[in-house]
């Protein structure tokens, strides 16, 4: 059974100036990406993928696989408003060599647990792929229960993504969730020591876009049972986490700090604005005040 492990980075999807993809310096950032850490997320919050219509997310995705070319898996984030497209982009995603998808809740809507069960089982039934589903309340606009986990792990599911942000949440699951047959992965670099205490062994950083190398420090000191390293690790992790809100979002800091580490220069897709030029500079100036460049 395919389960996440390690450092798995919801990858951005760079866009040009005019919002067309960017779709080399998507390749440039795999290529980056695939030598750094252990897997990729694509196409979710970080990725854009609400922000794409089908045929940009389903070549997004093609050149993702294509370009990791293996060396790390690949899992596509195939959430949609609509059970029909999610199931396309879950068909899809298999037919082009991913190892697995996941969906956020059908959003915009609010949906019961009869909705969910429906949305995720014609998932799960569509074809062999894992599902995993991702958790995200803040996105979604609604929590998702753990009786609906349940019935859904009764059904197939392969696991869940926690972007509950809570852990008291995430030590539910694994008491009640987590076997040989279900996974879990943590879908922030914020709560990674707190997480590995519990028994999690992936974990979903947006900053590993930019910095893979003090996330892939964090997990390998958690992984090692070294708790005292792991939370030093932590504490400078989540005090970069407080420099990405220098750009207003975390989302835009990773554009300005792709940029500042001469990986990419890339812009999000309207309706999001760019850093500003004074935002880069404070991102910039913070990071060399704390010894990250």
């Amino acid at each position: 059974m395919f389960k996440m492990k390690g450092v798995v980075p919801p990858m951005l999807t760079p866009f040009k100036e005019n919002g067309d993809v960017d779709y080399e310096s998507l390749k440039t950032l795999v290529q980056y990406l695939r030598n750094e850490v252990d897997g990729l997320f694509i196409t979710g919050s970080y990725g854009a993928g609400p922000l794409m219509n089908l045929e940009e997310r389903k070549k997004v995705t093609e050149l993702c696989i294509e370009t990791a070319g293996g060396k790390i898996p690949v899992i596509v984030m195939v959430g949609t408003t609509t059970t029909r497209d999610t199931v396309e982009l879950t068909k899809h995603a298999k037919e082009a060599g991913a190892e697995a998808v996941a969906s956020v809740g059908p959003y915009y809507f609010s949906h019961n647990q009869n909705d969910l069960i429906s949305y995720y089982t014609d998932m799960i039934n569509s074809t062999d792929i894992p599902v995993y589903l991702y958790n995200n309340p803040k996105f979604q606009g609604y929590e998702i229960s753990v009786d609906t986990l349940k019935e859904l792990k009764k059904r197939g599911l392969a696991g869940v993504k926690d972007a509950t942000f809570d852990i008291l949440t995430h030590a539910t699951y694994h008491r009640l969730l987590v076997d040989d047959t279900f996974d879990l992965a943590l879908g922030t670099e914020s709560m990674w020591l707190s997480a590995r205490a519990l028994g999690t062994e992936a974990f979903i950083p947006g900053l590993a876009n930019a910095f893979p190398e003090i996330n892939r420090k964090m997990y390998q000191e958690g992984m090692a049972d070294d708790y005292k390293a792991c939370r030093k690790t932590q504490f400078e992790v989540n005090e970069m986490r407080d420099i990405m809100y220098l750009a207003r979002s975390t989302q835009l800091a990773v554009y300005a700090m792709l940029e500042i580490r001469g990986i990419i220069k890339a812009y999000p897709r309207a309706p999001f604005i760019p850093a500003t030029e004074e935002e880069k500079n404070s991102i910039r100036k913070a990071l060399k005040q704390m010894g990250a460049i």
